[in-house]
């Protein structure tokens, strides 16, 4: 049977960025989608993810990570089927259909599947013990498994990697973390920060491995060890994989619709089918796809203005963003271009007595990027001259030591 109401949104995927979109939607008193309806494929309603860290950690419950109240989406008439997700799109019929075979008739469709973690391909990888740490059912499991195993080993040194670690660690439980990078977060931080923040973790309890990747995992039904790619072997009751992710595109391109690594989108954040629109870690604009909240922040509320029309200046263009961590208590800022070249020059600040290191990168009396551990107070003032492409020629031996002494010096 087809479910038939005019004129309806429906939202495929429920998390941090389709939940902002609809909250930006529902603002516009000029949206003309008055039925609303939301297929969540998890159990749970939307929350904020980024706070996973904290419940693994044992610094939050799970009641502070959602975002909205059920009684928010009542009084919105927005109706959310949780565990149900979409499962297949007919981009001509106008219709989606779920999990559980019901057939719904959409007006305008926004895809928020957002990604999945990306996977090893070693043997060993479908064995019991082997996790991502991704979403909330993913926490409560190493949240149950480390009250009964003791050694773990995280693949992966980037934010994601790092939290999990540091939130077993506080579970008590003994932690390595393997990256195959030469140093930690080195989509973030230069070499000299990635050591900084190493040696901070490693004064916790924390070993770190750089420069080294797994050849396999080992064991029977529940993974034992872990052999590295030079023949070193690492015995362990648990492992979890935090490698990166990979846009959740299949739902789309199964439907027809133009995909690269993600779901490609125009400056609207429409696909190739007129009706249909993508955002957040799913979609790809310009041969760019995103792994931060930010850029999906941004494009829920670009999308909320295009649908509730009219369109005219409503376009996504992507703008400098800041990565803003705190890994062990350690806090960590990178904006714009993070490793030197020919064309930059450098103007590095280290306090040894306080553990804080500020990198910047300067070209052409501009600066172009900003990489901050320890102290990050003047990361936001840093961003913002990045942004705006501002002259620092005036400041320029001042600037590592921010926004204060810059002024002055002007």
């Amino acid at each position: 049977m087809i479910r038939k109401m005019e004129p309806t949104l429906i939202v495929c995927g429920h998390g941090m960025v389709a939940q902002r979109f609809i909250e930006e939607l529902v603002s516009k008193a000029s949206t003309p989608y008055r039925n609303i309806i939301v297929f969540n494929g998890e159990t749970s309603a939307a929350y904020n993810r980024i706070q996973l860290s904290a419940l693994l950690s044992g610094d939050a419950d799970e009641e502070s990570l959602t975002l909205k109240p059920d009684a928010w989406f009542a009084r919105h008439g927005i109706r959310v089927h949780h565990g149900e997700a979409i499962q297949a799109i007919a981009p001509d019929k106008h219709t989606v259909t779920t999990s559980t075979g019901r057939v719904y008739r959409y007006d305008a469709l926004v895809i928020a599947t957002g990604a999945s973690p990306a996977r090893l391909g070693i043997l060993g990888e479908e064995l019991n013990g082997v996790m991502n740490f991704r979403d909330l059912n993913d926490t409560r499991t190493l949240i149950e498994l480390s009250q009964s195993r003791q050694r773990a080993v995280v693949v992966g040194g980037g934010f994601l990697g790092l939290e999990a670690a540091e939130g077993l660690k506080r579970r008590g439980m003994a932690v390595t973390v393997l990256h195959r990078s030469s140093h930690l977060l080195n989509r973030q931080l230069d070499p000299d920060s990635g050591k900084l923040l190493s040696d901070a973790l490693t004064a916790r309890g924390i070993n770190v491995m750089t420069s080294t990747s797994p050849l396999q995992l080992l064991g029977r039904d529940t993974v034992r060890a872990i052999q590295l790619n030079d023949q070193t072997l690492i015995c362990t009751d648990l492992v979890i994989i935090a490698t990166g992710i990979t846009p959740n595109r299949e739902l789309a391109q199964n439907a027809g619709l133009a995909c690269g690594r993600g779901i490609q989108v125009n400056a609207q954040l429409q696909t190739s089918a007129p009706d249909i629109f993508a955002l957040g870690e799913c979609c790809e604009f310009n041969d760019e796809t995103f792994g931060l909240v930010e850029p999906g922040y941004q494009q829920a509320k670009i999308l909320a203005s295009v649908l509730a029309g009219p369109t005219e200046g409503a376009a996504y263009q992507p703008s400098v963003t800041a990565t803003r961590l705190k890994i062990s208590g350690i806090p960590v800022f990178s904006c714009g271009q993070q490793a030197p070249d020919e064309h930059t020059e450098s103007l590095v600040w280290q306090d040894f007595a306080t553990g804080s290191y500020s990198h910047l990168l300067v070209r052409d009396n501009h600066l172009v990027g900003a990489i901050l551990v320890g102290n990050t107070s003047q990361g936001p003032w840093y961003q913002e001259l990045i942004a705006g492409n501002a002259n620092i020629d005036l400041f320029r031996a001042q600037l590592p030591f921010g926004k204060p002494f810059c002024k002055a010096a002007a």
